[in-house]
């Protein structure tokens, strides 16, 4: 096995680890979006939007391609529009991994912000783990166990081939 050790590897996990969390959602009840740790307008579905709705940002910030309005999901049924959802904007981020490293800039909140590439991919993989964690700890505060943060590891998406 040969692979480049880098950002790929990262955006990749990731990936997989938003789907993975999205379709343990789609199994429970809808009361569990509902649910949340501390804060009580940090829900399980104000932070499964938040983890997308911020993938999407960060590939703004990339790409400079107008970011997508969508509310969290009400039901667990929403949770398949999701996953198509976090598809389109996980691959932007990989497809941004081939490119150069260089800054870019963006106007944000009528301010010009250079970030370089690599940071905006990194903060994009930590910004989603932290609140992959959030959600899990919310649920599991609440009763619902079934959504296992281990699983969702590096571990788990390297599989038994050790990746």
């Amino acid at each position: 096995m040969t692979s480049e050790i880098g950002i790929e590897k990262l955006i990749r996990h990731m990936a997989w680890a938003n789907q993975q969390v999205i379709a343990k959602l789609g199994e429970l009840p809808d009361e569990a979006l509902k649910v949340f740790l501390v804060n009580k307008e940090w829900t399980v579905a104000e932070i499964i939007r938040h983890i997308l709705s911020s993938a999407d940002w960060y590939g703004f910030r990339l790409t400079g391609e107008t970011p997508t309005e969508f509310a969290q999901p009400s039901s667990t049924k929403e949770m398949a529009k999701f996953s198509r959802m976090a598809t389109i904007f996980d691959d932007r981020l990989l497809r941004a991994c081939a490119v150069p490293d260089e800054l870019i800039p963006r106007e944000v909140d009528g301010k010009i912000i250079m970030r370089a590439r690599s940071t905006i991919l990194s903060q994009a993989v930590h910004h989603a783990t932290e609140h992959r964690a959030q959600l899990v700890a919310a649920l599991e505060a609440n009763g619902y166990t079934d959504v296992n943060l281990d699983d969702f590891d590096v571990w788990g998406y390297a599989g038994p081939i050790g990746e």
